[in-house]
């Protein structure tokens, strides 16, 4: 048997404009939902970014959460828990971290109720440290999901790994990056994909593959691909199933030699969880710092987050300089913060801001040559200035002494310098 363990990652982030978030709904959102309903027999894992369950609730698009509702609460979906406003994780103090998973699985559960029911994590972009893994393990997830370069060992396809930590375990899956890409970038159609998964067993009775990429590769990226490809590869699994027991005694159409071909009986579509019953699990090394767009490269030169942190990236460097600075403001705001119901008011909505700038796209898009948008990288930067801006009215309104205060007055002008030195790298590159 070949288990086929699909994996789509939902995510917009909270900068996007309405206009954007509309058209990627129409295009890719909806008809991958009601393609989904149409196949009883398929079976997606997804990662729902609650910055993104937030956004489609607020922008008038809650019959896609009602969608993915009903296809949880059928048994066709599978949710897993991620970082709410898609944060790097691995370059992130422990308790932001922490704060951002917390948020994600609060904001889904409020949304999509007593269905959205969690065993394993989605980092985004896949972005893994040990600090990472282990923190994942004592917060009782199951499993990660890794880029298949994170992989340190011989590659699994009938066993699963599982890594030890000092009081806990976790259980590793891999994406097939190589698998993935080809369907990400449309250099394969249904028919090879499935007799490229059929080629990988080799003689073993039992292996399992799972796919992972952007759920917007379908119908927004590559227009109509979730009927093209994700369709047509769950009709010919099962197209494959029904030939298979006709010919129990009986002659079959024509056709059933070429659909045996394309999709051989033994495929069966799963969650990644369901995976667990049917495979042993074995110790293994500790995966590779990594992303999903990682390189053999880019590790060997330790460099695990080349489009979010790249040590030659000017940009990257003065991008991070500042939230670090951010971090300290919204801090020191807390801790100053008094009764004053005002002085509160502006605290927390330096917090929340301070979440959603946290948002990996600032990083990604200030990628000269590769990902490059000096507009998108402006929003994310706007974000972390809104979060200082806040804090320091709150400091303000405090009891907080005129030292405190000036000394604050002196750090934010040092933010400001930095934020422009960002702007002044963005118009000149």
């Amino acid at each position: 048997m070949i288990y086929w363990a699909p994996f789509l990652h939902f995510y917009q982030p909270p900068t996007q404009q309405h206009a954007v978030l509309k058209k990627i709904s129409n295009e890719s959102y909806r008809p991958l939902f009601k393609m989904l309903a149409e196949h009883s027999n398929a079976k997606l894992t997804i990662n729902m970014c609650a910055v993104l369950t937030e956004a489609l609730s607020d922008h008038g698009a809650s019959d896609i959460l009602a969608s993915i509702k009903h296809l949880a609460g059928k048994g066709q979906i599978e949710f897993v828990d991620s970082a709410a406003y898609h944060a790097i994780l691995p370059l992130i103090p422990k308790e932001e971290m922490a704060r951002q998973i917390e948020l994600n699985n609060k904001i889904n559960s409020k949304y999509f109720e007593d269905t959205y029911k969690v065993r394993g994590f989605f980092p985004p972009e896949m972005c893994y440290s040990s600090e990472v893994g282990h923190f994942l393990s004592t917060l009782g997830y199951e499993w990660v999901l890794l880029s298949g370069i994170a992989c340190a060992q011989s590659w699994p396809l009938d066993e699963i790994n599982e890594i030890a930590f000092p009081k806990s375990t976790l259980t590793l899956f891999f994406r097939d990056d190589v698998i993935s890409n080809r369907v990400s970038f449309r250099a394969v159609d249904s028919a090879t994909f499935l007799q490229d998964l059929a080629s990988l067993g080799n003689g073993r009775k039992d292996i399992y593959v799972i796919t992972a990429m952007d759920a917007e590769t379908f119908g927004h990226h590559i227009k109509n691909w979730e009927k093209i490809f994700l369709g047509s590869a769950f009709d010919l699994i099962a197209q494959a199933k029904k030939a298979a027991g006709l010919r129990h005694g009986k002659k079959g159409p024509k056709e059933e030699k070429n659909i045996r071909a394309q999709a051989p009986e033994q495929f069966e579509i799963v969650t990644i969880s369901e995976l667990l019953k049917k495979f042993p699990k074995k110790h293994s090394k500790s995966p590779r710092l990594s992303s999903w767009s990682s390189s053999k490269e880019d590790i060997a030169e330790k460099i695990y987050y080349p489009l979010w942190k790249h040590p030659k990236n000017r940009i990257h460097n003065l991008q991070w300089e500042h939230l670090s600075m951010v971090f300290d403001f919204v801090g020191e705001a807390f801790h100053v913060k008094d009764d004053n119901q005002e002085t509160a008011r502006f605290y927390n909505e330096s917090r929340q801001i301070l979440d959603k700038a946290l948002h990996s796209c600032q990083f990604w898009w200030a990628n000269k040559g590769r990902m490059w948008d000096i507009n998108l990288v402006n929003r994310g930067l706007i974000l972390q200035e809104e979060a200082i801006f806040n804090a320091q009215k709150a400091i303000t309104l405090s009891e907080a002494s005129e030292e405190i205060e000036r000394d604050f007055y002196h750090k934010v002008a040092a933010a400001r310098y930095i934020a422009d030195k960002i702007r002044d790298e963005l118009i000149s590159a």
